[in-house]
């Protein structure tokens, strides 16, 4: 159990308003003819983006006739052993103010000048600070785990009290200076908490009433359009998107494609949020953990990219990369009709993909020089021997080296029992990875009769287990089928 306070250390519309450039004095107390650079964040990145030479009163001005994008800054000190963080403080509209502070303790002696926003940054973090020592005592009674709930009823008690102090101190914030960015941040950290599902015309709960809620109302606090949202030591946009996509939807392409589309339309009003929302979504299916989810990726190239949405930011560069990847991902997608592959095996006999009449098949292509592909075929040899009558399979084994003595050599070595062939030695114009998608080693397909790509790049030992829910779901979908 932890007390619900939000230590505001988290950024950034483009200057907004008339006023145009900044100007922030600082004073600090402890600082003298020292060189004080000014730090931004920007997703999980940093950069600086200013300099200034404190005097020997510790006095010194960030200024530029460009406005700052809104956000959390930070000074930065350079130190014998490198750069060092110092503090965080907000910009907001107002881009001229000063502070004024003790380097021995800052946030409890900084005094603000001139702006709200950070009178309010600061005073929120002194607040906290002083609940959670407030907390501390019950804290430490909660985690004793040598006392029972009823021992601990009191303290429980107590740290609830704290807890809605906070929470009250935070809403009156947000709600009496909604603009402001510190209300903004603490917003953004807030949850969204779903009622009580409502009761049928025939007495029963709606079980699935809080899920469809919670998707509705998900960002309710969160504005993904506020492109200050991005610009946090914490990277908080990222985070949500992963949580929205991750825990709320099945990882299914078209379901994962509409909760996108639902966020797009959200940050689309924002050409920063825009850009931002779609090349996290691209990076996260890149080279996704769930088995399928790269045919998002290719959908995400194919919407954003090749239809030139993306053309005010992207580079041609840019694009040739996500192109040259989807291409690669495309004909290999799950639900995709696998090509055939036509190659020699050890004895210089054609052998071809599609003339094997298993249920299935397994295509398993290797480096005899790789050593998870070493320690792989061992694993998939067991299982052949030990499975491929009762589930009714046939393994196509293509060795990416040219070399044929070293593709006998592992076939010798491994007593593979399947069929083995060399990739560069096709019957085909394209070479096979133009197919079937193998830029690491070992990797594996599994086909079935009708020569779809049922699965991808599933280790061995989950073999049994995927064969196992395929055959029930075929089972379930036929009798549902003479259902009908």
């Amino acid at each position: 159990m932890r007390l619900l306070i939000i230590f505001i250390s988290l950024f950034s519309f483009f200057g907004a308003g008339a006023q145009t450039g900044y100007k922030i004095d600082f004073k600090i107390k402890g600082w003298s003819d020292t060189t004080v650079y000014l730090g931004s964040y920007y997703g999980e990145q940093t950069n600086l983006k200013d300099t200034a030479q404190a005097n020997a009163s510790g006095s010194f001005t960030f200024d530029n006739k460009k406005s700052l994008p809104q956000g959390v800054y930070y000074l930065v000190l350079k130190t014998p052993s490198g750069y060092s963080k110092i503090f965080d403080f907000v910009v907001g509209p107002n881009q001229r103010f000063a502070i004024e502070g003790d380097s021995k303790d800052f946030i409890k002696t900084a005094v603000v000048k001139g702006d709200d926003d950070n009178r309010l940054f600061f005073e929120n973090m002194r607040f906290n600070m002083e609940r959670g020592n407030e907390a501390e005592p019950f804290t430490k009674i909660l985690k004793d785990s040598a006392l029972t709930d009823d021992q601990k009823k009191s303290a429980r008690e107590s740290f609830a009290k704290i807890n809605d102090k906070v929470l009250t101190y935070q809403n009156e914030l947000v709600e009496q200076y909604p603009t402001l960015l510190t209300a903004r941040l603490i917003k953004s950290t807030q949850t969204v908490e779903a009622p009580m599902p409502p009761t049928k015309a025939d007495g029963t709960i709606d079980s699935s009433f809080q899920l469809k809620y919670y998707r509705e109302h998900f960002f309710d606090k969160f504005d993904l359009a506020d492109d200050a949202m991005i610009r946090l030591p914490r990277p908080i946009y990222q985070e949500k998107i992963k949580e929205y996509l991750n825990k709320l939807y099945a990882p299914i392409p078209d379901t994962i494609m509409m909760a996108i589309d639902n966020m797009v339309a959200k940050a689309k009003k924002n050409p920063e949020t825009y850009k931002y929302l779609v090349w996290n979504c691209v990076f996260l299916y890149q080279s996704p953990e769930i088995m399928g989810l790269d045919e998002v990726y290719v959908r995400l190239y194919d919407k954003y990219f090749v239809s030139g949405e993306m053309d005010y930011w992207a580079t041609a560069s840019i694009k040739k990369s996500l192109k040259d990847y989807a291409e690669k991902l495309r004909p290999s997608l799950v639900g995709k009709t696998g090509a055939n592959l036509i190659m020699q095996d050890q004895n210089l006999q054609s052998k071809s993909l599609y003339d094997i009449k298993n249920k299935y098949t397994i295509l398993f292509i290797f480096d005899p020089d790789c050593g998870h592909c070493r320690e792989e075929t061992p694993k998939l040899v067991e299982f052949y021997n030990k499975s491929h009558i009762k589930l009714d399979f046939e393994v196509f084994a293509v060795a990416s080296d040219t070399s044929m003595v070293k593709m006998k050599n592992f076939i010798k070595e491994f007593k593979t029992p399947w069929i083995t062939v060399n990739g560069p030695r096709s019957y085909l114009p394209q070479h096979y990875s133009q197919f079937y998608h193998a830029d690491t080693t070992p990797a594996l397909y599994i086909l079935d009769n009708k020569r779809k790509i049922i699965a991808k790049k599933l280790p061995v030992k989950q073999l049994e287990d995927f064969f196992i829910k395929h055959e029930k779901f075929l089972q379930s979908k036929r009798s549902n089928n003479k259902g009908t």
